[in-house]
């Protein structure tokens, strides 16, 4: 039986090369710490997606040869697929064909590729993208971002087209993503918004989180997943920024 290819797409944290933006915030080290607990994090995440509904966990990640360092920051029986491109868009392009290419032999029905950067993302964000792309019909699903990209895209097939043209990191990614899909007249299914937590403002918003404040953005009924490493590395932070 097929199932759905839910990813991380990940870099394997290393001091000063890790959520650089952040850098001036907490330093190189904390910052490749915080990349780790995102990670694991998010992957928790993953793992709270009911296994009924028949889904295969992978890191899809750069750069190749790191495996060892990234592999104790997943669960256990992740798949590992590297995928290293100066070109964001050939990543994810390159990921969707590893799943639903011929490479894949059919082993999966559909993928989502999830970003890294969201430890509390809602469990159930994946689980409705499953169910949206099992529905009749090709499709592409987004789960719309905060500061204009997506936290999670999910395809039954690749469409290369999707992820040309892109000024990635820019609030242009999703605008100009639902163009190509309407370009290529594929339809598009959008989920709730969530956040990446990539700058000082986005990390105040995590910080909230943590303290009790739902986020504005957060639809009833939306769940956050608990991001226990990142809140315990958040409250050692907090500590010695007051010692």
């Amino acid at each position: 039986m097929s199932t759905a290819a839910v990813a991380i797409v990940c870099k394997t944290p290393i001091p000063g090369r890790s959520k650089t933006r952040l850098l001036p915030l907490v330093g190189a080290e904390s910052s490749a710490a915080l990349s780790a607990c995102f990670i694991r994090d998010t992957s928790l995440a993953l793992e709270m997606v009911p296994e009924s509904i028949g889904r295969t966990n992978y890191a899809l990640y750069a750069p190749e040869g790191t495996e060892h360092l990234l592999r104790p920051l997943l669960p256990a029986g992740w798949g590992m697929v590297a995928r290293d491109d100066p070109d964001f868009g050939q990543v994810l392009l390159g990921g969707m064909e590893a799943f639903l290419g011929p490479e894949a032999g059919g082993r999966h029905d559909c993928a989502i590729i999830v970003n890294s950067d969201s430890p509390t993302l809602p469990p159930g964000l994946v689980t409705a993208a499953i169910e949206a792309l099992r529905a009749p019909g090709d499709r592409v699903v987004y789960g719309p971002a905060t500061d204009g990209g997506y936290t999670l895209v999910g395809l039954k097939r690749p469409h290369a087209r999707l992820f040309q043209g892109i000024h990635w990191s820019t609030p242009e990614v999703l605008p100009r993503s639902l163009y190509r899909a309407e370009e290529i007249g594929l339809p598009v299914t959008l989920l709730p918004t969530w956040y990446d937590v990539d700058d000082a403002t986005t990390f105040a918003v995590l910080q909230g989180e943590f303290q009790g404040r739902t986020p504005d953005f957060c639809k009833p009924g939306l769940t956050a997943a608990p991001a226990p490493y990142t809140r315990s590395l958040l409250a050692s932070l907090t500590l010695r920024a007051m010692a």
